[in-house]
Order: structure tokens, then sequence, then C-alpha cells
């Protein structure tokens, strides 16, 4: 729908240019934001590449497993009809931890890792669960302690003091978050979650010398 809506604006804007004899600032304007958008990407880059940088050393430090383990009770409580142990607990709270840091880029890879590892619980592909519902709603709302992004933008464009917006952010995102948790609660007690899905059963092949499920041979 989105693709769609923006077709009619590129389509709308060459048709009334054409008609009132403007194709030149249409032009001049796609050809400007071709220039910005290289410009603005090559900011994020660098921002990036040292917030991911820092993450690096922080997860080589431990501390990253540090905030995992302060992160673990809230994302279990948070997600109950998920597994403590599954690897879709792993994935949210890297994605959280990226979140955190306002590495959205670096988030989303760990949101869709762990979409798919829920999805592996859902007894109805076609429905998405309450866990993916709670995910999804955390994922746009997380709050932000580093608006990384916003900064390496507000860069960019010469602000005089691009990391004024953390203060500001930090109580927005704290703002959406408790919307989100409340709503979700909510959503939760109104319809209650679907029965995971079971594991597929465990089969075995008792001819000599096969594999069976996990890893070892029936001789």
């Amino acid at each position: 729908m989105v693709n769609w809506i923006w077709l009619f604006f590129i389509v709308a804007s060459v048709v009334v240019a054409a008609i009132t004899g403007k194709m030149d600032a249409v032009t001049q304007a796609a050809f400007e934001g071709a220039k910005s958008g290289v410009t603005v990407s090559f900011g994020l880059i660098s921002i990036m590449v040292f917030w991911l940088g820092m993450m690096r050393i922080a997860e080589d430090a431990g501390l990253l497993r540090t905030l995992a383990r302060m992160l673990g009770p809230a994302v279990r409580k948070l997600f109950p009809d998920v597994p403590p142990n599954h690897p879709a607990i792993g994935y949210i709270m890297s994605n959280l931890s990226a979140n955190l840091f306002g590495l959205g880029n670096a988030a989303t890879p760990m949101g869709i890792k762990a979409m798919q590892e829920l999805q592996k619980l859902n007894p109805d592909p076609a429905t998405a669960t309450p866990a993916m519902c709670t995910l999804l709603a955390l994922n746009t709302s997380s709050i932000t302690i580093i608006p990384t992004t916003l900064i390496a933008i507000r860069m960019n464009y010469g602000s005089a003091n691009p990391a004024e917006i953390i203060g500001t952010t930090l109580a927005a995102t704290f703002v959406a978050t408790t919307a989100a948790i409340l709503a979700d609660r909510w959503y939760r007690r109104k319809s209650p979650p679907p029965p995971i899905a079971p594991s597929p059963p465990r089969t075995e092949n008792k001819k000599a010398g096969s594999p069976v499920a996990g890893g070892e041979a029936v001789v």
C-alpha cells in the first residue's frame, strides 16, 4: 500500500510539472534529493561504524552479557509464552540492547531472527502470536538512551549541538514504551495466548549405524 502511495506522489508531481511547465524544478529536486541522500548515508555510515565498534568492545568486555542478564527477567516477564531457553529470547535481548543505543539498523537483523524463531512456536503460521505483537511493539517504541542515528543526521545538517536531543528522546521513548507495554498487557488479558506449537516428534531409525535424534548412532 505504501509503495502505491509513493508511486502516486511521483506520478502526480511529474504530471503537474508537465502541465505547469515546471519540469526543470522536478528534475532539480530529484537530483538534490539524491545528493542529500548520499550525503546523509555517508554520515550515517561513519556514526554507525563507530557505535557498532563500541558495542563490539562492550561485548568483548562482557558488558553486553551483563546487560543481557539485567534484561533477562524483564524479557521473560514480557514474553511468558516463550520457553526460557528458546533461541528467540537471545535474539530479543540483542534487539532490545541495540535499540537502547539507537542502532536501529543493527537491531533490525536481530528482530528478524527473533520473529523467525517465534514463528517456529506459532500454531497458526497465518496469524501473529502475542509474542510477535509484543516484540513488534517494543521494537517500534524501544527506550533509546543514545539516539545515534538522529545525532548523526543532525551532525550532517550542521546542528550546533547534535546531542541535545538525548534527554527529550529518552523521555519520549520511555513514554512510548510504557504505553506499548500497557496496551500489550491489556490485549493479552483480553485474548489469552494460543498454546505453543509442539516440538516435532523425534524419529528414530533403528537400522544399524544410522543416526538418531541427539547425534548418536544405533549399533
